[in-house]
């Protein structure tokens, strides 16, 4: 691995921050310079920043998965012994487990840290709203980032998706508005962002934009799965539709005209 040549730099200064940027693209970075890193030493890198601790015959089995077991472990030895030779990327090694070094911070550690406080109940409101919205190592198909690009997707519409209810709880209808979206955008066929909209602007008194985003999500969900939206969700709109519907009830069907006899004149 070496620093970009084409990027400005004044060497690499014990202590400056390291970092691994592993949502939308690989990239490492010493304090500010990239770092060029060939591609099958990106996948153990990035394995070692999402699965911290892991043992080497862990590692050695997810990158190497068709490889007997002696030959994976053999290339996850040339790996580890050539990341050792460059300062950009530390790594600690504890018996049998590897990770990365405590100067790396790593992008997805972020985002995981961020769901945990909106779960405490703190309110990182813009952190939560920017954090992971690009997809894990785009363009990468091994089960192992399937896998955990998944495990992120769920956890940041779950974040999302709790930020907005946490604060339609608390009177703030905008920020709650917000994230309700934000999570639309992020998956537009599911349906607990839809149902949160639909309940923020209720909450609001704004019975037209209730009304208006649960046909939107309905005619959605017809035309891309051809599903009815839940029981739950149309819940939501009994009391403000209930009026429509008696009305509708009410309003006498004018007969239907039955369409008179043709009378043949007779012959004289």
């Amino acid at each position: 691995m070496a620093a970009d040549p084409s990027m400005p730099t004044t060497g690499r200064r014990p202590g400056t921050q390291i970092s691994l940027h592993l949502l939308g693209g690989f990239r490492l970075l010493h304090g500010d310079t990239p770092v060029v890193v060939p591609r099958g030493l990106q996948r153990v890198i990035a394995l070692i920043g999402l699965r911290p601790g892991a043992t080497r015959s862990h590692l050695a089995g997810l990158l190497w998965p068709d490889a007997p077991e002696d030959r994976a472990l053999s290339s996850l030895r040339t790996a580890l012994w050539r990341l050792r030779q460059d300062p950009c990327c530390p790594l600690t090694t504890v018996g049998d487990t590897v990770r990365l070094g405590p100067t790396v911070r790593v992008d997805v550690d972020a985002l995981i840290g961020t769901a945990a406080r909106v779960r405490d109940g703190d309110d990182p409101c813009a952190a939560a709203l920017a954090a992971g919205r690009h997809d894990l190592l785009p363009g990468w198909y091994d089960d192992w980032v399937l896998a955990e690009r998944e495990r992120l997707r769920q956890l940041r519409l779950h974040m999302l998706e709790e930020l907005a209810g946490q604060h339609l709880a608390a009177g703030q209808h905008g920020q709650a508005l917000e994230a309700a979206l934000e999570a639309m955008a992020a998956e537009p066929l599911r349906e607990t962002p839809h149902r949160l909209v639909v309940r923020i602007h209720l909450a609001e008194g704004n019975a037209f934009e209730a009304v208006h985003a649960f046909y939107v999500y309905r005619d959605l969900l017809l035309r891309e799965l051809r599903l009815e939206p839940s029981a739950a969700m149309t819940a939501l709109l009994d009391d403000t539709l209930a009026p429509i519907r008696e009305a509708t009830r009410d309003t006498p069907t004018p007969p239907r005209r039955t369409p008179s006899a043709r009378v043949t004149p007779r012959a004289r």
